[in-house]
């Protein structure tokens, strides 16, 4: 019986590797998740900014003659104050799909008015190719409080300086 010893530690060192391997494998397949959640939180961003975008797009088309065409505050988009009766142009406040949270970063005109929106998060992007039209400009960020959705004729302008 001298060599039940011996297989008793080859049992031991071959569990090891197992569970290094089975570790190993766990760890992969969490980057992975967490990788596939980022990449769906991103297109998730790029959906609701295209609303945002429209919203103040819309808003600056039925804008009256002599009036400023971005709204003040948020509230402005989710019912107009200029028309009568109830204009809408967003139904409602979306949450940003990276922090969680209701509250997003305003970019605002000099005059204090809202020119755009952003994420709040820092977090870095992983999309950098293949944005949807009039997003184009959003290769060169590298962060997502950096992808700021603005009114085409608003983006025109800041590439313009």
């Amino acid at each position: 019986m001298p060599n039940s010893g011996r297989q008793r530690g080859f049992s031991y060192i071959g569990l090891l590797i197992v569970v290094a391997i089975i570790t190993t494998g766990a760890s992969i397949a969490i980057e992975a998740s967490a990788a596939l959640q980022q990449r769906a939180s991103e297109e998730e961003l790029l959906a609701i900014g295209a609303e945002y975008r429209a919203a103040l797009e819309s808003y600056a088309a039925v804008t009256p003659f002599g009036q400023p065409t971005t709204p003040l505050e948020w509230k402005d988009l989710l019912r107009d104050p200029r028309q009568p009766g109830v204009r809408r142009h967003l139904r409602r406040i979306y949450a940003d799909p990276l922090t969680g949270r209701s509250e997003w970063g305003l970019m605002r005109s000099p005059d204090g008015r809202i020119a755009g929106i952003h994420s709040l998060s820092r977090t870095e992007t992983w999309k950098r190719s293949d944005f949807p039209p009039g997003m184009e400009h959003f290769v060169r960020a590298q962060r997502h409080d950096q992808w700021v959705f603005a009114p085409l004729s608003v983006q025109a302008a800041r590439a313009a300086r």
